[in-house]
């Protein structure tokens, strides 16, 4: 197989798909890969270590999309790389697309092969493509946190973790998943009280045992949410329902009873977001205020630290990678279920349900089509 693998162009996006360790296993099994000019510089992958492995630099994305059977990505496709698409190509990335109507259009349209790492299962079931972002995102809400309850961005001037003689910050964290449980490790660690909030009261003893009592756990309802939001200088949105939109589980009127100078960073704003007040940013402009309150809502957090985000995302995706171009896709979806539930648009149809539910379409499962 032919596997293309761009740089990325959305906005200050460093990560890219495939690591030169990942271009000399595909090489070694038979595969070309074309990689674009400096596709891998920003995540200290330059293109020299990427030819010393097998690969062909490619000057321009055009001719990456154009003569690959299968392009490797990170983040969603943006408008301009829209065009690229053609029938027969197959897509693995994120895709994310309950809230992006016009990408789910072009998918459709060309009858691209869509498979999306947040949706791609394992045998027990869990996300395993969507875990190390998680990982690197929820770790990395506090750090960023932190520095945005400083005077300088907004904050109300906190130090997270005080000092003798002065409390420290108090965290809330929205969803006890893998976001939440790296943010209160952060968290902890940097000395702040936290809070975490969950339906799931099985969780909530799992988190309990795990942070020895240290964490403040919470049931999710919306009497406590508003009181906890209210008491919050740093508030981590961490929601997920996989595939779907996010349920706005912070309302408009909690962000306005929550202190002036506090900070949201909302990691599920890939998915729409689980704050009512919140909506996407980027890296270049990445963040805003609502009633005084500090909003972050960049939708590609982790390439913030591109070397580590890459790294941990191509440890994960790569035998999938390695499986669809040994079998093909069609061949991959009927042997892998797994991947099957990844895929989320096939020939022309959509087949993930929780994106149908979110833009209101029909759907058909892709095992009646491949």
């Amino acid at each position: 197989m032919i596997i293309g693998v761009p740089k990325e162009v959305k906005d200050h996006e460093s990560r890219v798909g495939v690591t030169p360790a990942g271009v000399k296993a595909l090489v070694e099994a038979g595969h070309k890969v074309l990689v674009e000019h400096d596709a891998g510089v920003l995540s200290a992958m330059p293109d020299d270590e990427y030819q010393e492995a097998g690969a062909e630099i490619v000057g321009s994305a055009y001719d990456v999309w154009r003569l690959a059977e299968m392009v490797v990505k990170v983040k969603e496709p943006v408008e301009k790389e829209y065009r690229h698409f053609r029938e027969g190509l197959v897509l693995f990335t994120y895709l994310h697309l309950a809230p992006l109507k016009e990408l789910t259009d072009a998918l459709l349209e060309k009858k691209v092969t869509g498979i999306a790492y947040e949706t791609v299962r394992d045998r027990a079931g869990s996300l395993p493509l969507l875990t190390p972002m998680s990982e690197v995102a929820g770790r990395l809400s506090v750090q960023i946190g932190a520095e945005y309850l400083t005077k300088e961005h907004g904050g109300r001037g906190l130090l997270l973790g005080g000092v003798p003689g002065v409390p420290p910050a108090s965290v809330c964290i929205i969803g006890g998943g893998i976001v939440g449980t790296n943010a209160a490790k952060i968290a902890l660690g940097m000395g702040a009280k936290v809070t975490l909030i969950d339906l799931n009261l099985n969780r909530l003893r799992e988190l309990d045992d795990i942070f020895n009592g240290r964490v403040f756990t919470m049931a999710s309802n919306s009497y406590n949410i508003a009181r906890a939001a209210s008491e919050a200088d740093l508030l981590i949105g961490g929601v997920l329902i996989p595939g779907a939109a996010a349920p706005k589980i912070v309302t408009k009127a909690m962000v306005e009873k929550m202190k002036k100078g506090a900070v949201i960073v909302d990691v599920a704003i890939d998915q729409g977001g689980c704050i009512e007040t919140a909506h996407p940013t980027t890296h270049s402009d990445p963040s805003y205020e609502v009633n005084g309150v500090v909003h972050y809502c960049v939708t590609n957090m982790p390439a913030a630290v591109p070397n580590t985000s890459t790294l941990a995302l191509t440890n994960a995706t790569f035998p999938y990678v390695m499986k669809l171009a040994r079998l093909g896709a069609k061949e991959a979806i009927r042997e892998d279920k797994g991947i099957a539930e990844g895929v989320n648009t096939f020939d022309g149809v959509l087949t993930y349900e929780a994106v149908a539910a979110a833009q209101q379409r029909d759907w058909k499962s892709v095992t009646e089509l491949a």
